[in-house]
């Protein structure tokens, strides 16, 4: 993330925070030129009690740079969250490309032989890779932790399981929880990792060498920011927010 964050410093110098808001599964942010950032809520790890989230108040009118730096100095997932909102909205400053929906998953090619890893359950992107591949391995600490899904694998067996992945689909939110450096340092036979969704940091040259080949995220139409904040404020996921969202796809070796 160090390395994400020196890629990102152009595009984060000279703004600061506008506006944001925190909700049950999402933040937004907005920056001062408009553009709009948006990042989970990882709610299992964060503290019970009442007004133990004092930075959020801190955060409108800061330099972009200071908040984005959470997202390794954060304390807890929320304020690494809220650095991840940051990120997201800063990249919209670069040239990436719309993701093809009529291509290859995210512009990649699947084997019928492939074992893939998915760290991080992305519904709609798992049903279309378990019906073109071998097996479809799936980890989610959320799920783990509340059950109710015989598909997800305990995660004590990542060290086991993810060396032997052809292919695997990191969330965005492995930014925010930490795990981003141990799952890349399992993931050494994959030939793509991917890193999806709207947590994802799209700068493409803090990637190079990491092992991560393409970055999927998401960015949002800024006229219509007060829908989009309205809507986090009332506990909206994701999938509330696409007709607002403009998904964005880049191989990181081209970019």
């Amino acid at each position: 993330m160090e390395k994400v964050l020196a890629a990102a410093q152009p595009y984060l110098l000279g703004k600061s925070v506008r506006d944001l808001v925190i909700g049950v599964s999402l933040i937004g942010c907005q920056l001062d030129n408009g553009d709009i950032g948006v990042s989970y809520v990882l709610r299992d790890d964060l503290p019970n009690g009442c007004s133990d989230f004092p930075y959020a108040q801190e955060v409108i009118g800061k330099p972009a740079s200071e908040i984005a730096r959470w997202i390794i100095s954060g304390s807890e997932d929320l304020q690494r969250a809220i650095a991840a909102s940051v990120l997201t909205a800063a990249s919209c400053g670069q040239n990436i490309p719309d993701d093809d929906p009529s291509g290859m998953l995210f512009g990649i090619r699947v084997h019928p032989g492939d074992t893939v890893g998915m760290v991080g359950m992305i519904g709609h992107v798992a049903r279309q890779i378990s019906k073109s591949v071998k097996e479809l391995i799936i980890f989610d600490k959320g799920i783990s932790l509340h059950g109710g899904d015989s598909m997800i694998h305990p995660m004590e067996e990542q060290p086991k399981l993810l060396p032997a992945c052809d292919v695997v689909v990191l969330s965005g939110t492995t930014t925010i929880n930490n795990s981003i450096d141990p799952l890349l340092a399992m993931c050494g036979k994959a030939r793509e990792i991917l890193m999806v969704g709207p947590s994802t940091p799209m700068f493409p040259e803090g990637w190079r060498g990491s092992g991560v080949t393409r970055l999927a995220g998401s960015w949002w139409d800024k006229g219509h920011k007060e829908e989009i904040f309205k809507s986090i404020s009332l506990a909206c996921g994701v999938s509330y927010l696409k007709k607002f969202m403009q998904k964005k796809v880049v191989d990181v070796k081209k970019f």
